[in-house]
């Protein structure tokens, strides 16, 4: 098999032996991967591990899905590399925050239709966000909204809408001058408006004015300094049969059976991430019912209960992927390494149909983020990887 490297161990689960490699197989230098994926959102792989095994085991024009897309970054990192994408989230910020970058505008575009937003002022039952942002700020926001929510009701969103949605969705909150807000941390969601408080009393800081147009228009800069001409070209080839659909991994009727090259995903890890209140800001900003994000999303707080959720999932993927398609299927570490997922996910897999030839262990130096949270080593965090490969058989 071309993507496997070194020595491995061997490891017997359900009755199967399978090969375990250990090794710095990418790294997670954030300049050596396209500036398109530069959007935060909580717990999200780096674009260089789904870039590993695509290009190693799909070739352009072939099918790539992740059923749990958060961000969008296997399915961004696949489209600039020529392939056709598909993705799923229970959370309806995934759309919104991925599908508009297969398609970036010109910032001239961007610009003109920045220049053609009325202002507004916010309503009576307007949200008390001065914790958050300076009056003026707010208003430029509250009128975004209101624009960008008339644009959805009239039918006239159109491509350079949705991208402006999705920067001003990624820049409401952060931690320096280039987000909306008054300083807060992580830039990946939104604390509480009781929190922020105390981020503003101990920091003894208060919300001065942020050009909410001038950022959207700075943040698009960024997102596409480094687009080559191929990987525009490439996106626009993706966006023609790109589907985007919301709903539970475990049953996403659109995707049509042996359909699907390659998988590569990062489910929910038990409860550790709690994504309807981390996002209960962005939810706002786009008119989106928190309340519908915590029922959809899963949030299992036991091995037992992940293991049932996961084995519906399993059964979902093995009807979609193509005979000798893969499914590269991230587990991370969870509570402190205490819990190797991939131990409980393989036999998941092999009871769906899949063969499971090897886990992959990705270890690396810890990141510059994973050090402002006091991580120093590979006992915590998320700087190791570990992915169970799967394959469904050829015949």
């Amino acid at each position: 098999m071309k993507i496997l490297k070194g020595k491995a161990k061997l490891l017997t689960l359900a009755g199967h032996e399978m090969a375990v490699y250990t090794d710095e197989f990418w790294t997670s230098r954030q300049r050596q991967a396209s500036s398109l994926h530069e959007i935060s959102y909580r717990a999200c792989f780096k674009p260089q591990l789904p870039r590993y095994f695509i290009e190693r085991l799909t070739q352009p024009g072939d099918v790539v899905y992740d059923p749990f897309s958060g961000r969008g970054t296997t399915a961004i990192e696949a489209a600039l590399l020529g392939r056709q994408v598909i993705a799923n989230d229970a959370n309806p910020l995934s759309a919104i925050l991925s599908f508009p970058r297969l398609y970036p505008p010109d910032l001239v575009e961007i610009k003109e239709r920045l220049h053609q937003i009325p202002n507004k002022t916010p309503s009576h039952n307007a949200p008390d966000l001065e914790m958050f942002y300076h009056p003026k700020t707010f208003e430029e926001i509250w009128s975004l909204r209101a624009y960008l929510k008339s644009r959805v009701k009239s039918g006239k969103e159109d491509g350079v809408d949705r991208w402006i949605r999705m920067v001003a969705t990624n820049r409401l909150t952060g931690h320096s001058p280039g987000f909306f807000s008054v300083y807060t941390l992580p830039p990946n969601q939104a604390v509480s408006a009781e929190r922020q408080k105390e981020i503003n009393r101990g920091r003894k800081q208060k919300a001065t004015y942020r050009d909410v147009h001038a950022l959207i228009l700075r943040k698009s800069h960024q997102l596409t300094r480094n687009l080559t001409e191929l990987q525009k070209s490439n996106l626009k080839g993706a966006l023609t049969t790109a589907l985007f659909t919301c709903g539970p991994a475990s049953r996403v009727e659109s995707v049509p059976s042996n359909h699907v090259h390659l998988t590569v995903t990062s489910p929910p890890f038990l409860d550790i991430v709690q994504y309807s209140s981390d996002n209960w800001l962005r939810c706002w900003f786009n008119n989106i019912d928190v309340k519908a994000i915590a029922s959809g999303i899963t949030m299992s707080r036991t091995v037992e209960e992940w293991s049932g959720i996961m084995q519906s999932v399993f059964h979902e993927l093995f009807r979609m992927t193509r005979r000798g398609g893969w499914v590269a299927f991230e587990v991370g570490e969870v509570r402190n390494g205490r819990i190797k997922l991939e131990e409980v996910a393989v036999p998941l897999g092999l009871k769906a149909g899949f063969a499971c030839p090897a886990v992959f262990i990705n270890r690396q130096k810890f990141t510059k983020t994973a050090n402002i949270w006091g991580v120093k080593n590979n006992t915590a965090g998320t700087n190791t990887n570990r992915i169970a490969l799967f394959q469904k058989p050829h015949a």
